[in-house]
Formats: structure tokens, C-alpha cells, sequence
């Protein structure tokens, strides 16, 4: 899988004590990878971090990206092969009543990890993980492609075209030469969903806490529609993108966006109805009810064309929208409503999730 590139390489994940970090961590560690993370503490509670008991299986660094100085010493010492950079604030809610927070680690902490690879003196690849809430949402029908207009009507979504500028000014000025080490790129992705996630104010996991707890949840705007798309999706697109920056160089300095398919676009309210029969609801007025209120700023329907993945990744997504539902629905009931070892059954579904796409003749498995 992956050609076996990451098998005994040296791969850190800045952000790994996250819900997408955690993930990537338990599918690099099953290809064989050493895995240091690098996080500033563990965001949610619960979290997937410590319930998959993920930091006795890797090595791990209690820092913050901000902090230039450490993240030196540590990329110095630990000598990686690949840099996955997931750390960021990513709660629309929080930019909003932390927006220097929010800025400061999703420009500052990107721009750290981009000085660390111009300085390090040894073959890298670093993918550099942004949002698909770079993009500057007119909202429009159709896709955006990566060479569409980037921006935000709010701190967010402003912080992630930011950091995407930065590090087309960093390829541009350091990266882009024949001679250099360090194979980079940026990918973006949204909507992400699937078991493990505890962030607040995220409807997903807003649900599951509250009906672990057999207690109706508050939504807002149900008749929202989102490019749903799970976890796995965007992993396995960061995972080949990496591959390919070492087996094809002509994509160093690029941008990709991983999406779902067009037809996995539901309402929060449809999503909600199907996730809410896992939980032996009669119907779904027992499990949500709809309010009124609006706390912030929430674009509409955001698309990604991923046409540019599919033609130099040969990428594309794997799950329809009904394993989709079963995929998130069963790992949080399997969480809350028994004792099953939670680290295996992630790499399960990480398991079954390969064997749909070889099922597909999906070419990025090979």
C-alpha cells in the first residue's frame, strides 16, 4: 500500500493528539511507520487520543508549534523523513472568541513548521494540511478548484487562506529550486466526519454526547447541506500525496483538494435522522429538536472539485454516503455502549475501509 514508502521512515504529525492526527497516527503505525507526534496538549475530553492508548505505541512531544525555538531542536533531533502538519485551531465558534489565538497558531505555527524544513538538512516531505475554508465562498454550485480565489468571511476561514499564502510564498522563495531537500504541498479538505471526534460545537459530535446520555440535542440550520465525507477520505489523500511528492516531483509546491463524492451532499438534518437510528431512537423528534439560534457566521454549501487529485494521485474518495453513516454511527456506539477495544476497531475499520477501495480498483491503494 503506498508503494511501502512509509514503512520504516520516520514520520512526524504535528497536531496527532487530535481527532484527524489520532487517525493518522493508528494507519501509519499498521504501515509500519515511526511515528513522533507533536502536540500541545490533548484538545477534547474525551479524547481518541487516550482511549486508543495511542501514546504508548509512538513517541511524543508535549509542545506548541508556536514555540520555534523547540520545534527545532526537535525536527533536529528526531531527523524525519516526512511532516505531516495537522496542528491548528480548527472551531469556527473559538475564532470567533479567540481570533488572535486562532490566527497566531493556524499563520504562526504553519509559517514555524515551514522555517524548520528550510533550515533542515536532510530529504523531507512535508504536507502541509489547511481547509477547504481557504477558498473565498461565494457560494456557488459547482467545485472550487485549487486555483480559485482564497479568503473568509471570518477568522477561520481567513487564518486558513493565510497560512495557504504563506506557504506559496515559502515554496516560491525557498522550496521551488532543483537543489533543495524539501518536497512540499498542501492539502485541503472540510466536513470531515467519523468516530473519535469530540470537538465542540460540531453536530456530530454534539449528537453522540448527548445521546449517550439519552438527552435531546439543539441543531441549527437542519436544512444546511454539507459534502459529507469520513475521516478516511482526506487521510488517504494526504497518505498519497505523500507518496507521490517523492515518485513525482513536478507536483512539489502544489495544492490539492480531497472531497467527496457529489452525491454523499445531505442535509444536517438527513445526516442526523440516519446516525440517530444507531442509537434505537423510535424517531428522529426524540432525538433532535431544531432551534432558532445562531451564535455566528456559518457559510452555506462549500464543494471541492477534486479533479487534479484524481489525475496526478490518481485519488478518489472510496465511501458511500450509507457506509459513511455506518462507519461514524458503529464507532460510537461501540465506544459508549460497549467494552471493545477501541484501537482495534479503528484499525478494522481502517481495514475494511482498504479492502472497499481495492474492491473499487481504487488506484492510490497500490
Amino acid at each position: 500500500m503506498f508503494g511501502n514508502i512509509y514503512e520504516g521512515k520516520k514520520v512526524i504529525i504535528t497536531g496527532n493528539t487530535g481527532f484527524k492526527g489520532s487517525w493518522l497516527t493508528v494507519w501509519l503505525l499498521k504501515l509500519g511507520a515511526e511515528v513522533i507526534g507533536i502536540s500541545k496538549d490533548i484538545p477534547t475530553d474525551p479524547s481518541m487520543f487516550k482511549k486508543l492508548k495511542l501514546l504508548k505505541k509512538i513517541k511524543h512531544y508535549s509542545e506548541d508549534i508556536r514555540n520555534l525555538d523547540t520545534l527545532i531542536k526537535i525536527i533536529s533531533k528526531e531527523q524525519p523523513d516526512f511532516v505531516f502538519h495537522l496542528a491548528a485551531q480548527a472551531i469556527v465558534s473559538t475564532s470567533y472568541s479567540n481570533p488572535i489565538e486562532t490566527i497566531s497558531t493556524n499563520v504562526i505555527g504553519t509559517n514555524n513548521v515551514l522555517e524548520v524544513l528550510r533550515i533542515y538538512d536532510k530529504p523531507c516531505v512535508g504536507v502541509i494540511i489547511t481547509s477547504d475554508k481557504c477558498y473565498d465562498n461565494v457560494e456557488w454550485v459547482w467545485g472550487y478548484r485549487e486555483t480559485d480565489m482564497l479568503g473568509g468571511k471570518d477568522i477561520y476561514s481567513g487564518s486558513k487562506a493565510a497560512a495557504e499564502a504563506v506557504f506559496k510564498s515559502y515554496y516560491h522563495s525557498f522550496f521551488k529550486t532543483t537543489e533543495n531537500n524539501i518536497l512540499i504541498a498542501t492539502a485541503r479538505a472540510g466536513n470531515v466526519i467519523g468516530g473519535g471526534d469530540w470537538a465542540l460545537d460540531r453536530i456530530v459530535p454534539d449528537c453522540m454526547r448527548s445521546w449517550s446520555e439519552n438527552k435531546i440535542v439543539d441543531i441549527r440550520n437542519p436544512h444546511a447541506t454539507r459534502p459529507w465525507q469520513h475521516v478516511l477520505e482526506p487521510l488517504s489523500g494526504y497518505l498519497s500525496l505523500g507518496k507521490q511528492l517523492i515518485v513525482n516531483h513536478t507536483i512539489n509546491g502544489e495544492s490539492f483538494n480531497f472531497g467527496p463524492k457529489s452525491d454523499n451532499n445531505y442535509t444536517v438534518k438527513k445526516l442526523l435522522e440516519d446516525l440517530s437510528s444507531y442509537w434505537n431512537f423510535d424517531n428522529y423528534p426524540a432525538a433532535f429538536s431544531i432551534s432558532d439560534s445562531v451564535k455566528f457566521y456559518e457559510a452555506g454549501l462549500l464543494k471541492l472539485n477534486c479533479d487534479k487529485a484524481l489525475t496526478h494521485l490518481k485519488w478518489l474518495p472510496t465511501l458511500d454516503y450509507a457506509k459513511l453513516i455506518e462507519f461514524v454511527g458503529e464507532w460510537y456506539f461501540k465506544y459508549y455502549r460497549s467494552e471493545c477495544d477501541m484501537f482495534k476497531f479503528t484499525s478494522n475499520q481502517i481495514d475494511e475501509y482498504i479492502n472497499i477501495a481495492k474492491s473499487k480498483n481504487i488506484e492510490w491503494i497500490e
